[in-house]
Order: structure tokens, then C-alpha cells, then sequence
């Protein structure tokens, strides 16, 4: 069986999606507690229990302050997927990383000298640096203290039905 189970936090907002197996592990550690369940049962030798779909977990949940991990996709949403030269949004596959003082200059690749820019932007400004490539930053580029919110991505077609009242939706659900 490849049953996941949701996993919430103590005021049942989504934190992650693990295995069904995890969710007994912690079940049997006392970290959680069974909020819905699969129809379909585990057996043991010694017992029958119900597959978690939902667990609660008992104690607070703490992210560790780690530093925001510097990578492509942490720039792009640090800069929330706009060019930092002309402003527009683009997807992912449209999107380059600048280096604000070019590499050619002695220019770094590190949080404070890194943009989102468009393909067209970044073609524009090449190895200039914004003043000489007569183009406006938008924003100077910082490390973020926080990593952008948690998304859990599921497909709404997939989602078992026992889910359904813990995790948000940005459209309707039942499409007539």
C-alpha cells in the first residue's frame, strides 16, 4: 500500500505529507495523535489498527532558524518571480539569475550581488553593471531572513477525501 498521511500541527494547520508507516511510528511514540483514517487496517501479531490519513502533533512544532539556503529558486522567491529590471512575473523556465556587479568585474555569487531577471533584461544588461548598462534595479538584492511559506502541492484530483478540510484551496473544490 502507498498511503501517505497529512500531518498538522497543534492548531491543525498542514506541516507535511509523510508515509503511512511514519505516521504509526509516531503514532507509537505518543508525538501524535490519529485525527482521520484510511478504511484499510495494518495487522500485526499482536494487533489491528486503522491506517492514518490525519495526525495532529502533540507538541509544538519549531522550524530551526537555519539560514536561507542560496539557490535559484530561493532568488526567484525571494524577488517573488519578477524581473528586478523591468518588474514583470514570469514562470520559472523565464527566469535567469543576474549578478548585480558582474563576475567579469569581480562580482560575487553570493545573496547581496544576485537578481531575478528576464532572459531578454539579462541579455540587455549583459557584463555591465546596472549604472553602466543604463537599467534601474528594482530592489537592492538582501539574504532573507525566512524561507518563503510552506507550500504542500497536491493535485485535487488525488487528494484523499480525508484531507480535504485541513488543506487550503486558492478555487472551488466541486466543480459541477
Amino acid at each position: 500500500m502507498q498511503a501517505q498521511t497529512l500531518v498538522l500541527d497543534q492548531g491543525y494547520a498542514p506541516v507535511k505529507i509523510v508515509s503511512w508507516q511514519r505516521a504509526v511510528q509516531l503514532l507509537f511514540l505518543n508525538k501524535v495523535e490519529v485525527v482521520e483514517e484510511y478504511d484499510e487496517d495494518v495487522r500485526s501479531t499482536f494487533l489491528v489498527i486503522k491506517i492514518p490519513s490525519v495526525v495532529r502533533l502533540l507538541q509544538r512544532f519549531r522550524r530551526h532558524r537555519k539560514p536561507v539556503k542560496f539557490s535559484r529558486v530561493n532568488i526567484y522567491g525571494r524577488d517573488d518571480y519578477k524581473c528586478q529590471y523591468c518588474g514583470r512575473r514570469k514562470p520559472m523556465p523565464e527566469l535567469t539569475y543576474d549578478h548585480v556587479i558582474p563576475r567579469t568585474q569581480g562580482g560575487l555569487t553570493v545573496w547581496s550581488n544576485i537578481v531575478t531577471a528576464c532572459e531578454d533584461c539579462n541579455t540587455r544588461k549583459g557584463g555591465r553593471t546596472p549604472e553602466q548598462a543604463r537599467m534601474k534595479l528594482r530592489k537592492m538584492p538582501v539574504q532573507p531572513q525566512d524561507v518563503p511559506a510552506m507550500v504542500i502541492a497536491v493535485s485535487r484530483e488525488s487528494v484523499p477525501d480525508a484531507w480535504r478540510d485541513y488543506l487550503y484551496w486558492t478555487g472551488s473544490l466541486d466543480e459541477d
